[in-house]
């Protein structure tokens, strides 16, 4: 067999041995054709045709290295897996480069592989056309002022349609530019190249320069202040005063017509108008409870009730107050739908089942689901469930999982290939996994009314939107009639909206904890900032992650204080992380499944003070999270009277005065609400710590200390304290909280 993929896997940044590079060709330049085989094949050729004349190219084995997001699917009820590299063997790869190509040619191509008996195989034809960039071909339309330099708009064509533009703004020596999604590398973005595009990246994203939430805005600060928006779906990229200090460079996919176009919003104004005009044409965060500005907890290994009820029951014995509760390792993990061990009746028509439905064995993971529920809020804990946008279909499923698959694929409520075949997913988690449609009106509602039972009847709260970002491909297929390159990235949005409203439509507020999404996820839920190692540099770059994601209006912003993945992180780790996450839009910490191996990795402050011998953990960590409920009115306060400003919760100090050239100089510092000022430890082993106070009057909350900004200070900093500040004529409202703490 022959095995030829032009477009490769779909993976954004990872090539395939069987593929086509570059996927879209330029003029000029040659590509090389790869391809792999099954069987004992010794020689295969190529034919080539290029409209004028034919020869053929001989291919010569090869060997790659293709990074993949993660590794083969794991045993049990594991969902994490370690992210590695897969090494591709010489063994049935192989690859030619061809003539340089001609712009107005149709190049075709098929293979020839001979084995070792002589028998030869053919593959089918392919075809494909060089293009090349061009000054005409499209149009760009500005929304606002327009500051596009002129001459510089151009637009990648072949004599079949417009594949692509790129155009030039520009950018003043001293000007910092923010936003771009949730990017972990830096707060600023200039001199440094990036893309817009959906991708998961198990840990280090920020050396990847891979996001799960990107977006195609950003505001230039330290000048005139204004912000950019491109008004599409698709994968763009951005040059940002790398090629020329003053220039950002800025190109974006289109949709291969013979006429394309391509808005661009650009706005004038402060910080918080920038952001309120972007807010309102992409969608409004939503007023969520109180309660979402509590402690989350979280594990991996919390996998039956009786861990949970015993986790929960010593977080109330050791004076740990949680607000939510999130179990991930909840389910059967292949409908997503049914607590595992339970039993029912498998409903061949993929209908939804209701709890009387389900037998729950006492000697079960969960006897009791309700039960744990109704427990959980007596204790005014809220649950939230793990999900995954999957039908798994790998090892072949049985059962009611069996039943929904092919019910799903039946009634067309999978999104499929440009071939009309379902599509699978792509990528090492879930491998082959079928992924509903939910641009589908009828797929949105029979995935959620299998759901439904779970908070009307058991009283779930809210769910983990996990695992949005699995779409891959140009070649994919929805059915409102969209592509792949222009949907999805937009896949995550609709995920979380999708049970954002089954949990409005059952009376519950519309709570989502998500990590995948692109424009418009302001409007849905809250976010998390995917799987990281607990390091000093995780730490950092989570930091940069969650103001960059605010200042792109996801206001509802936290992480997995000191980091979710690996050995557990060490006390001084473990409790600078948590102060900062004290002073972050969520406060959760979440672990990785370890197969309940000894000693344990869950991160519960107990666990951390058990492994070190260091009972100050608990002490501080139970000090933080009485602090914590202390700022909840504090918190929700500040994040409606924010919003009606344009403002989220957490800014960078670029919000308060993005030409102070000192604030550029401490990019961890943030604002959280109009009063506190924050600036997290962010290095091992430090006593003292560098704080720059903006122009105004300030308070130390812990020493009550009076300080006049603008100023830069060093301030001691026990590991019990993080510098934080507070306006004065603020602080008699707010200083109970800081006093008499646990």
């Amino acid at each position: 067999m022959i095995r030829h993929r032009p477009n490769g896997s779909g993976h954004a940044y990872a090539e395939t041995n069987d593929q086509r590079v570059p996927v879209r060709p330029l003029a000029g330049e040659a590509v090389e054709l790869r391809i792999h085989t099954t069987g004992n094949v010794k020689s295969v050729m190529a034919e080539w045709k290029d409209g004028v004349s034919s020869c053929e190219l001989v291919l010569a084995p090869r060997s790659y290295s293709s990074p993949r997001s993660a590794s083969a699917v794991t045993e049990g009820f594991t969902h994490l897996s370690e992210a590695q590299p897969e090494r591709l063997s010489s063994d049935g790869s192989w690859a030619t480069t061809t003539p340089t190509l001609l712009y107005g040619r149709r190049y075709q191509y098929r293979f020839r592989a001979t084995d070792d008996t002589g028998r030869v195989t053919n593959s089918r034809w392919f075809e494909f056309l060089a293009a090349r960039w061009t000054s005409d071909g499209g149009s760009l339309t500005i929304a606002g002022e327009n500051r596009v330099l002129p001459g510089s708009v151009e637009w990648l064509a072949d004599p079949d349609g417009i594949r692509r533009v790129r155009f030039e703004l520009p950018l003043a020596e001293g000007e910092h530019v923010v936003g771009f999604g949730e990017r972990f590398n830096s707060v600023d973005q200039c001199g440094r190249r990036l893309d817009a595009v959906v991708c998961e990246q198990y840990k280090d994203q920020a050396g990847h320069g891979r996001t799960y939430l990107p977006m195609p805005f950003a505001m230039v600060l330290g000048g005139e202040s204004w912000s950019f928006h491109i008004r599409t779906t698709r994968r763009s990229w951005y040059d940002v005063g790398v090629s020329r200090p003053d220039r950002l460079r800025i190109e974006a996919d289109l949709g291969g017509e013979n006429s394309e176009h391509l808005e661009v919003a650009i706005t004038l104004g402060p910080p918080a108008t920038l952001l309120s005009a972007f807010l309102g044409e992409v969608g409004q965060p939503e007023i969520l409870p109180s309660w979402v500005f509590k402690l989350w907890a979280s594990s991996n290994e919390w996998n039956t009730q009786a861990r949970v009820l015993e986790v929960m029951k010593r977080h109330l014995d050791e004076d740990i107050p949680v607000g939510a509760l999130v179990i991930e390792a909840w389910s059967d993990e292949s409908t997503f739908t049914a607590f595992r061990d339970s039993v029912s009746a498998v409903r061949e028509d993929g209908s939804a089942h209701q709890l009387a439905d389900f037998t729950f064995p006492e000697d079960g993971a969960w006897p009791n689901p309700k039960g744990m529920v109704d427990h959980l809020h007596e204790q005014d804990i809220k649950v939230l469930l793990w999900q995954i946008p999957l039908l798994k279909m790998r090892p072949h499923p049985r059962g009611q999982a069996d039943a929904d698959a092919r019910y799903a694929v039946k009634n067309n409520l999978v999104v499929k290939r440009d071939n009309g075949l379902p599509y699978r997913n792509r990528g090492g988690w879930f491998p082959l996994a079928l992924m509903p449609d939910f641009t589908s009106p009828e797929a949105r509602q029979w995935w959620l009314e299998k759901r439904r039972y779970l908070v009307e009847e058991i009283g779930i709260d809210g769910f983990k939107t996990d695992g949005g970002e699995h779409a891959w491909g140009s070649d994919l297929r929805y059915a409102d009639g969209s592509q792949g390159d222009a949907s999805n990235n937009l896949f995550p949005v609709l995920y979380a909206k999708a049970y954002g409203d089954l949990l409005r439509s059952c009376g519950k507020d519309p709570v989502t904890f998500t990590r995948a999404g692109f424009t418009g996820s302001q409007a849905h839920g809250t976010f998390w900032a995917g799987d990281e190692n607990s390091t000093w540099e995780a730490f950092r770059h989570s930091i940069a992650a969650g103001i960059s994601a605010c200042a792109s209006g996801i206001v509802y912003w936290g992480w997995d204080l000191a980091g979710f993945s690996g050995d557990i992180p060490r006390p001084e780790l473990y409790l600078r992380a948590t102060a900062m996450s004290c002073f972050a839009p969520i406060m959760q910490y979440h672990s990785e499944f370890n197969f309940h191996r000894l000693p344990l990795r869950d991160r519960t402050p107990w666990n951390i003070a058990e492994r070190f011998h260091d009972p100050n953990v608990l002490t501080v960590f139970r000090r933080y999270a009485h602090l914590r409920e202390r700022l909840v009115p504090y918190l929700s306060d500040q994040l409606e009277a924010g919003l009606q400003r344009g403002l989220p919760l957490m800014r960078g100090l670029f919000f308060l005065d993005h030409q102070d050239r000192v604030a550029w100089e401490f990019p961890e510092q943030y604002l959280l609400g109009d009063e506190l000022l924050i600036a997290p430890v962010t290095k091992q082993s430090e006593t003292v710590w560098p704080v720059y106070l903006p122009a105004g009057e300030w308070v130390d909350v812990w020493t009550g200390e009076h300080l006049t900004g603008p100023t830069t200070l060093r301030r001691p900093v026990p590991i019990h304290e993080i510098p934080v500040y507070c306006r004065a004529n603020y602080w008699p409202r707010i200083s109970y909280c800081f006093q008499d703490l646990p």
